[in-house]
């Protein structure tokens, strides 16, 4: 789907008609609308609503973050993580809700001094190809070994990035109080992701109806 560019860039006023989608989903920011573009999967027969973090206005994003940043200080964490790519665009405002002076960012980009050891495999429902790696930059352990962790993402869709940000952290004894996330995309992450999960707003899976889409039940 082309011309997403138009999203994430002010809040609607008033909801996408349904029950069949022709080309977004709307969604609600607090007491605000927001409308997501529907991206059609690579199938053909399923589609998923969109939310690029680095591509919304800043008054989009800051409602957001401002979201994250309330659920989050309910659970008084020691340290936010951040997952790549779009996690590290939220984590820091999130950590600053919780009155943090930084946030942990993890990260797939493998610096010589990294150790094979805190690594995992990962890929998303966006980024699905094998041969990316989780790295935790051994330097910033001794932050996360006994503290409270919240993991943040922009979405949880798959759970895989989730179950392999965990995975990573499960190295050095760490298993988070939670995650907090923009969206979740589906629920197909419940199957893999066996934490609280906070989202800001959820989004279904989506199946083909003529010319438009139609939430559908939970796929393979």
């Amino acid at each position: 789907m082309s011309g997403t560019q138009s999203f994430w860039q002010d809040f609607a006023t008033e909801r996408a008609a349904g029950p069949v989608f022709r080309d977004r989903y709307t969604v609600c920011v607090g007491t605000r609308l927001l409308d997501l573009p529907i991206r059609p999967l690579p199938d053909g027969v399923h589609a998923v609503a969109s939310f690029l973090a680095n591509h919304a206005a800043f008054t989009v994003l800051d409602a957001i973050t401002d979201a994250m940043g309330a659920r989050a200080r309910a659970l008084a964490p020691d340290i936010v993580v951040g997952l790549p790519t779009l996690g590290l665009g939220l984590a820091p405002a999130v950590a600053r809700a919780c009155g943090h002076a930084r946030f942990v960012p993890l990260g797939t980009s493998r610096k010589f001094w990294y150790d094979a050891g805190l690594s995992e495999p990962i890929a998303s429902i966006t980024s699905p190809d094998a041969g990316k790696r989780l790295y935790l930059d051994p330097n910033l352990r001794g932050l996360l070994e006994g503290r409270r962790v919240l993991v943040v993402d922009d979405a949880v869709s798959t759970g895989r990035s989730i179950a392999a940000a965990l995975a990573l952290l499960a190295r050095i004894g760490v298993v988070p109080v939670a995650v907090s996330c923009a969206m979740a995309q589906t629920r197909r992450w419940a199957e893999q992701v066996r934490l609280p999960v906070q989202a800001v707003f959820e989004t279904p899976l989506f199946t083909r109806a003529g010319n438009g889409w139609v939430a559908a039940a939970e796929s393979p």
